[in-house]
């Protein structure tokens, strides 16, 4: 199994989320691997590791994602890798929940988003985002 972490979904994963019509919330399970030191698109000079640069993204994004009926579920560290192997591991697992599939394209994709996604693009490495839902 190849692993790679990546900053953003491809427009085809976008356009796929959009399009699904299935009722119901998701989860998306995100693990998170931040820079050492931030780095910033447009340049700017920084003492914020990459984590808090990512903490600057993340607290108003709670917020709007909550705000359009989402809700934080959990955060927590990346303490040992249990079963399997990967060359490196995360940092952070969270999950959030959204309406729907749908829901979360939209709100990933808002205009507004992008004035706090810097940070998010700052801080971190890469990312893997899985998108979960509950099956009876």
């Amino acid at each position: 199994m190849n692993v790679e972490n990546a900053l953003y979904p491809t427009s085809d994963r976008i356009a796929s989320l959009m399009g699904n019509t299935a009722p119901g919330a998701v989860v998306m399970v995100n693990l998170l691997k931040f820079r050492d030191k931030a780095v910033y698109a447009d340049g700017r000079q920084t003492s914020l590791t990459g984590r808090e640069a990512y903490m600057l993204y993340g607290a108003p994004m709670q917020k709007f994602v909550e705000a359009r009926g989402g809700r934080f579920i959990f955060m927590g560290a990346v303490d040992q890798l249990v079963i399997g192997e990967v060359e490196q591991m995360w940092d952070v697992v969270a999950l959030m929940e959204y309406p729907s599939a749908a829901g979360f394209a939209k709100i990933a994709t808002a205009p507004e988003v992008a004035e706090f996604a810097v940070h998010r693009a700052a801080g971190l490495e890469g990312q893997l985002l899985i998108r979960v839902s509950q099956r009876a």
